[in-house]
């Protein structure tokens, strides 16, 4: 009996190590999700911005973007990175309408949100 009652402690702390192991070493990689998973962990991830990340900080965080823009003004660099939050139409086509976009100046996030790409158009 206390055998038995050995073992099963040992199972059950070797499957607790190895399920700790796992979740402490595993990081989800977007460009391997399902565009559905994919709008899930992006919606998740631009809850967690901060004003002043730097793009690389982003891109690690949230994977290469779905669509990119870019231009230059008087203010400085300006990016826009949109990535895929919600789904619009069944076509097979990310649109920038399916996006949230994220505004960069000079490398550092300063917007996000529809408003952002307004802003970034009016932009000269």
């Amino acid at each position: 009996m206390r055998k038995v009652v050995l073992l099963l402690i040992t199972g059950i702390l070797s499957y607790l190590a190895i399920v700790g192991l796992v979740l402490s070493l595993y990081e989800a990689d977007p460009a391997d999700m399902k565009w559905q998973e994919r709008e899930t962990y992006n919606a998740k991830q631009i809850g967690q911005l901060e004003f002043g990340m730097s793009k690389d900080d982003v891109i690690r965080m949230l994977g290469s973007p779905d669509i990119n823009e870019a231009k230059e003004t008087s203010t400085g660099a300006h990016q826009v990175l949109f990535y895929r939050t919600h789904h619009v139409t069944s076509d097979g086509i990310t649109t920038k309408d399916e996006c949230t976009p994220l505004l960069f100046n000079d490398n550092q996030l300063i917007a996000w949100g529809s408003d952002a790409y307004e802003d970034y158009q009016e932009l000269e």
